[in-house]
Parts: C-alpha cells; sequence; structure tokens
C-alpha cells in the first residue's frame, strides 16, 4: 500500500509517526549504549578478580606451583581474564558496528523528514492560496450578477414609468448594459480560475502530495530495516565471542581435570620428609635390679644426651612433634634443614648455579665468535674492546662453578648419611620411599639436636674440602646433570627450524633447516629455546633460528620467530 494514495489526508499524522520513528531510533540507540556500558564494567571486574587472585610473587608462590590444584586454579584465572577479554570486545563492537552507525543515520533521518515536510507544507499552503483566489473570484461573479440584476430592474421601471424623461430611460439602459457586461467578465474569470484551481488540486492530490508521502513512506521503511539490521548484529556480537569464550571454558575444565590428588600427595612426602629415621621400642629397664641404667640404641636418647641433659627432659627428644623454631632463610649450606630437605635445596641450587654457568658460557662463545669477526674484517670493530667483557665473564664463570663446586661437596655429605638410593631416583627429583633401606640410629642421633631439631656438624671439612681445587676446569657434568635432574617436560607446542644449526656447545642440539620438533621450554629472555626431537634427544637452539607455534592457549596462540 502507498501512503500517498491511502492517507493523502493524514498529513498531520504522518508527521507525528515519523518523528515517533526516530524517537524509538534514539531508544535503541541508548539501550545499547547502555549494554555496553555493562559489558565494559563487567569485563573491568572480572579482570579484577583474577588479579586480586593471582599468586603474589614471593617464595610462597613457587612452593603452590608444585601442586597439581595450584597450577589448575592459576590456569583458571587466566582463562578468567581471557573471558573478560572477549566481553571487552563484545563492548567495542556494539559501540563501532550499532552505535556509531545509528548516531550517523540519525542525523541524516533528521534532516531527510525535515526537507520532506518542508516540501507538504508548501504545496498546502499553495493549494490554499489558490482556493482563496477562486472563493474571491467567486464572491465577485456574485456581486456583479446581483448588480446587473438590480441595474435591470431599474432600467425597466423607468421604461415605464411615463412621467421619466427619455434622457433618464437611456442612462438607465445604458447602466444596465454595462453591469451585465461586468456580470459577463466576472463570470468569465471565475470560469477559468475555477478550470485552473481545478487542475492545480488534482495535481496536488494525485501527484504532488502522494510522492512526498511516498519519499515518507521510504525513509521510514529504510529505519525499520535498519533497526532490524542492528538488532541481528546486536546478536551476532555476541555469536561472534563464543567459540573464543568455549576455549576459554575448555581452558578451565581441562585444568580441572588436571588436577591429581595422588600427585599432589606425593608432593606433599616430597616437600616435607625429613630423612630421619622413625625411633625404635623403647625397651624395658628393670629398676628393681641393682644394675646400672643404660640406654639402647633404638632408644630416643643416647649416652651422650644423657649426660647434656637430665632425665626429666628427655621426653623433649620425641622429634616429630617439636615445632621447628628456626625461622628466616637460614645458612648458606641448608644445614637447618631435615636431610631430605636440604638435599633437595642444594640440588636445586647446583641446578640453578649450572644454567648460570651455562648463559654465561653462551655469552662467552658469542663474543669469541664477534672477536674472530672483527679480527677478520677490522673495519667492522675492535677485536681488543671484547677482550674486558671476555675477560669478565671468565670470572664471572670461575666464581659460578667454585659456588658449585662447593655445593656438590655438601650434597654428596648429605648423600652419603642418607638412605641409599639409586642415582636416577636422585636425579629426576622423585621421593619413593625405600622399605629394605634402613639407616643406622646412631646417624639420625648424631645429626639431632636435644631440642629435635636438625643441626650439620661437618660444614668446616666440607668446605675444606670445596677450598681444595678453586679453579675447575670442566662444567660439562653439571651441566648435563640440569637436563638429568628435572622430569620430563611437556609439550607446549612445535617449531620448524629456519636455519641450520651445529649445536656444538653441551646442552644445545643440532637441527637441520626445515625440520620439525616439540618446544619443551619457551624462551626465558636469554635467547635460547629448548626443544626435542624425540624421547632420548633434547636440548636449546637459539629462538632466532627456529619459528615456534604455541598450543597451550589455542584461542591466543602467539608465533614467535
Amino acid at each position: 500500500m502507498s501512503w500517498g494514495s491511502e492517507l493523502w489526508d493524514q498529513f498531520d499524522n504522518l508527521e507525528k509517526h515519523t518523528q515517533w520513528g526516530i524517537e524509538f531510533v534514539e531508544k535503541y540507540t541508548k539501550f545499547v549504549k547502555e549494554r555496553s556500558e555493562i559489558e565494559t564494567n563487567y569485563a573491568k571486574q572480572i579482570r579484577n578478580l583474577s588479579k586480586k587472585y593471582q599468586p603474589k610473587k614471593n617464595s610462597r608462590e613457587e612452593e603452590e606451583s608444585k601442586y597439581t590444584f595450584c597450577r589448575a586454579f592459576l590456569t583458571t584465572l587466566n582463562e578468567l581474564n581471557d573471558y573478560a577479554g572477549q566481553h571487552e570486545v563484545i563492548a567495542e563492537n556494539l559501540t563501532s558496528q550499532i552505535i556509531t552507525e545509528l548516531s550517523r543515520y540519525l542525523q541524516e533521518i533528521k534532516t531527510e523528514r525535515k526537507s520532506h515536510f518542508h516540501d507538504g507544507r508548501k504545496a498546502q499552503q499553495h493549494i490554499e492560496s489558490s482556493w482563496k483566489q477562486l472563493e474571491s473570484c467567486k464572491r465577485r461573479f456574485e456581486r456583479d450578477c446581483k448588480e446587473a440584476d438590480r441595474a435591470q430592474q431599474y432600467f425597466e421601471k423607468m421604461d415605464a414609468d411615463i412621467n421619466v424623461t427619455k434622457a433618464d430611460v437611456e442612462k438607465a439602459r445604458q447602466q444596465a448594459q454595462m453591469r451585465h457586461q461586468m456580470a459577463a467578465d466576472s463570470k468569465s474569470d471565475y470560469s477559468s480560475y475555477l478550470q485552473k484551481f481545478n487542475q492545480e488540486q488534482n495535481e496536488h492530490y494525485y501527484t504532488v502530495i502522494p510522492n512526498i508521502f511516498q519519499k515518507l513512506q521510504d525513509m521510514e521503511e529504510k529505519r525499520i530495516e535498519r533497526i532490524g539490521v542492528c538488532m541481528k548484529t546486536f546478536a551476532d556480537v555476541d555469536r561472534q565471542v563464543l567459540p573464543i569464550v568455549g576455549k576459554c571454558l575448555d581452558g578451565m575444565t581441562k585444568a580441572a581435570e588436571s588436577i591429581e590428588p595422588k600427585t599432589d600427595s606425593k608432593q606433599v612426602v616430597e616437600s616435607y620428609k625429613s630423612g630421619f629415621e622413625p625411633p625404635g621400642d623403647v625397651e624395658f629397664e628393670d629398676y628393681g635390679q641393682a644394675m646400672k641404667r643404660t640406654a639402647s640404641d633404638t632408644s630416643l636418647s643416647n649416652s651422650r644426651e644423657g649426660k647434656e641433659k637430665p632425665a626429666g627432659k628427655s621426653k623433649g627428644k620425641l622429634w616429630p612433634f617439636i615445632k621447628n623454631k628456626n625461622k628466616g632463610s637460614g645458612p648458606e649450606d641448608f644445614s637447618h634443614l631435615p636431610p631430605e630437605q636440604r638435599r633437595k635445596k642444594l640440588q636445586g641450587k647446583i641446578d640453578e648455579l649450572s644454567k648460570d654457568i651455562q648463559k654465561e658460557m653462551d655469552q662467552r662463545d658469542a663474543l669469541t665468535k664477534m672477536k674472530d669477526v672483527y679480527v677478520k674484517n677490522p673495519q667492522m670493530g675492535d677485536p681488543a674492546s671484547v677482550d674486558p667483557r671476555l675477560s669478565e665473564i671468565g670470572q664471572n664463570i670461575e666464581k659460578l662453578q667454585f659456588e658449585m663446586q662447593k655445593f656438590e661437596g655438601w650434597l654428596a655429605e648429605v648423600e652419603e648419611r642418607m638412605p641409599s638410593k639409586s642415582d636416577t631416583h636422585r636425579r629426576s627429583g622423585l621421593y619413593e620411599t625405600q622399605n629394605n633401606t634402613t639407616v643406622s640410629n646412631s646417624c639420625a642421633q648424631d645429626r639431632e639436636s636435644p631440642d629435635g631439631s636438625y643441626t650439620e656438624e661437618q660444614n668446616s671439612e666440607i668446605q675444606v674440602k670445596a677450598n681444595t681445587n678453586p679453579n675447575p676446569t670442566s662444567t660439562t657434568p653439571e651441566f648435563d646433570d640440569e637436563f638429568d635432574d628435572e622430569e620430563t617436560l611437556p609439550t607446549i607446542g612445535t617449531c620448524k627450524a629456519l636455519y641450520p644449526f651445529e649445536g656444538h656447545n653441551e646442552g644445545t642440539i643440532s637441527v637441520t633447516e626445515g625440520e620439525l620438533l616439540y618446544v619443551i621450554e619457551e624462551d626465558k629472555g636469554d635467547g635460547w629455546t629448548r626443544v626435542r626431537r624425540n624421547e632420548d634427544e633434547e636440548g636449546y637452539v637459539p629462538t632466532s633460528y627456529v619459528e615456534v607455534f604455541l598450543e597451550t592457549n589455542a584461542k591466543g596462540a602467539m608465533t614467535y620467530i
């Protein structure tokens, strides 16, 4: 249906209706804007929540990261942060795809509507002016006709009166003729103008107004269509982020499924096992016989402690139930810790030193290559400028090797006093209970202070041993231990070799151009990425030599070159 033919006389109502349509667009725009603000505030609150529960940067964080449920919670927080990011995307898309577009469209439709109704009012005023002129011609024609009738009657009356002179009769006749002529002219004007008005009126109601109303109808239909498109976009904006939101939720689910209670229970043992043997049975001491009281080898007390402490204090020897009052970081050799925990701390320190040594050696190799280039191409630089840095790195390596030898000596001393275990178990860092291995009570007693805490008696001896060889020449065994001491790392992605790499240094692995490898450790900022070829071959390659594809988070995976 056409507004021009069906609503030709509803100009005012159409004006109200189109104004209401514009107000509806403004209302819908305000609705979308408020929804966008809600999404922004929600994303902000989710990010703050995730940030609030992120682990703090302290020693406790390292302890918590050992447990699967803590790692799962950290993964959940990271996924929640990505989830908040998708709500920010929703807010941005609502603003750019709906709010901005509708604001611009509102200005256009207001201008268009104003133009159409201005044309309509102009046409309406023209037809009203023509009608007034027609009415004026009609009234003049009516007045002239009445004047002609009165003049005719007056002439006839004068002509019938015998007392009126002939001159007066002639005058009345001429007056009557003049009035009839004026009436005829008025009739002609009225007739012609009536015809003109009818033509204009026909054009007004069948051409001008229908065209204007048709434009208004088209404008209104476009407005309605635009609202429909915006409502569809409103839903699509949410639908577009659903796949990534789904991946976030899948990541949370996967993190929850990765929790392993048995592994966490084993980690508790790994973290708190002291390495002491449980006390043996307390032998019966017969006070009824006149004999010297002796302490058994399996008792919690011994002769030396008996001399140092009165008998009434012996129950303080129940060391499993005595709280360790030694707070703080403790001595450098970790002698304040139980044997098992001390061994782990020492092994971790050795691994850390091994990595530091390898970094220094890598820097030394790089500077040596640079010096060789300068020697061959003096225009590129002065070879002597590299010597101070090489000397500094050499001193750093010597210091680190000396430190590592010192900790290795302490570690060897601890392992001599602990229950025998295979080297494989020591290197992997996993503790398994050895039911068939015992340690003498005298050993545990020698390492136990009277109040139940752990003491170290041979630190000075180990220090002397460590000082006998302050300048070690090789770090190959320590670097190998770096790999052997760690658990098999999971695959976190893949990589493709961009260039061939020989891998002559210890801890590196040779690759060929185009070879595909598994990534097990990202670049820590030192320029090296740890990769694996198979179960037996793994090592470091320069990060700039490979193209890495991480797959820990498919929705936000980035490629590093």
